[in-house]
């Protein structure tokens, strides 16, 4: 675990809040960043969640604008990896991410800089502005990404949320989505065989039985004896609770976790 410029423990974040607010205009914690996803960090112990926006999932595929499918889940991970470029993250806490367990929102800044990441993903065309997106002015940055084809928006893609919850039917968005196409398209973006992203072991499958618990579908992890036989997963998670987030239940042949 890296060193923390402030401590960020989730039990004390509300009393630094409280004496490190001056100091730092509100922020409730500050850390050396571990980029989760295109949307995601961790600082010390507390994950967030930038608020108002939302990438590429890990294991997300889109078409760029040579027509080419392309990983832009990953991509997305390393944009934000290279806009925090090493700095300490300052974030202010919005509160639990009622979306994502044990996750926190909050609107985040690499040090040195007066603009958000949050909200510079958006302006780059690296993340689609989702409520509540207004504190943030992400929507008019979405329609300036857009019209400058800028990011994801010069090639084709799907929205995130539809792509987690495997809606296949949904707006297909940026310059080089083709209507004569559509169905190549659509394949590509919803592939039989998804690639498993590095370090995201976690086979998910999209189960009509699992909405009787009020899920989408079912996780499998490598100690399930189901694990094995599933070969065409729609989803790939790198954490149970990445995988709980996207509404999976785990699997009930699975033996207990083993910390994935």
């Amino acid at each position: 675990m890296r060193r923390l410029n402030l401590p960020c423990r989730l039990e004390l974040c509300s009393a630094i809040v409280l004496v490190v607010s001056i100091a730092l205009s509100g922020t409730a914690c500050a850390a050396t960043a571990v980029v989760r996803d295109g949307d995601t960090i961790q600082l010390g112990d507390v994950t967030f969640r930038l608020d108002g926006i939302d990438a590429p999932e890990l294991d997300q595929v889109c078409i760029d604008d040579h027509a080419d499918p392309a990983a832009c889940g990953i991509d997305a991970r390393e944009q934000l990896t290279r806009l925090i470029g090493g700095r300490t993250v300052h974030c202010d806490d919005l509160g639990a991410d009622k979306a994502f367990r044990n996750r926190h929102l909050g609107i985040c800044r690499a040090e040195g800089e007066t603009e958000s990441l949050n909200r510079q993903l958006v302006q780059k065309g690296l993340a689609v502005s989702v409520e509540p997106a207004a504190k943030l002015h992400a929507k008019d940055d979405a329609a300036a990404a857009k019209a400058a084809n800028l990011g994801l928006w010069k090639g084709c893609f799907a929205s995130p949320q539809d792509f987690r919850t495997g809606k296949k039917d949904g707006a297909l968005m940026g310059a080089s989505c083709r209507a004569d196409r559509e169905v190549q398209i659509r394949a590509v973006l919803f592939p039989a065989d998804l690639a498993m992203p590095p370090n995201c072991s976690i086979k998910g499958k999209l189960a009509v039985r699992a909405r009787f618990t009020g899920n989408v579908g079912i996780y499998h992890l490598q100690g399930c004896l189901s694990y094995a036989g599933l070969t065409k997963p729609d989803r790939w998670f790198c954490s149970e609770d990445d995988a709980r987030a996207a509404g999976f239940r785990r699997a009930f042949n699975c033996r207990a976790s083993k910390g994935k």
